[in-house]
């Protein structure tokens, strides 16, 4: 392969490469980067959506009845 010609595979190997480090061990009382509380603020987006479809539903049979 030439110098000047572009090689696609070294790209894909130095992503894969970075996406699977493994995450450097922490410090405690450190903040975690990587979404460690993930769970607990999906579930939140989750209870406000359905509240929100919830009242939504609500105003619109209101406004119909």
């Amino acid at each position: 392969m030439a110098d000047n010609e572009y090689d696609p595979a070294g790209s894909t190997q130095m992503f894969r490469a970075f996406v699977e480090e493994t995450p450097a061990p922490q410090a405690p009382g450190s903040v975690n980067t990587y979404g460690g509380n993930s769970g607990g603020r999906t579930g939140k987006i989750a209870v406000i959506a359905v509240v929100a479809l919830v009242v939504l539903g609500a105003v619109i049979w209101l406004a119909v009845k």
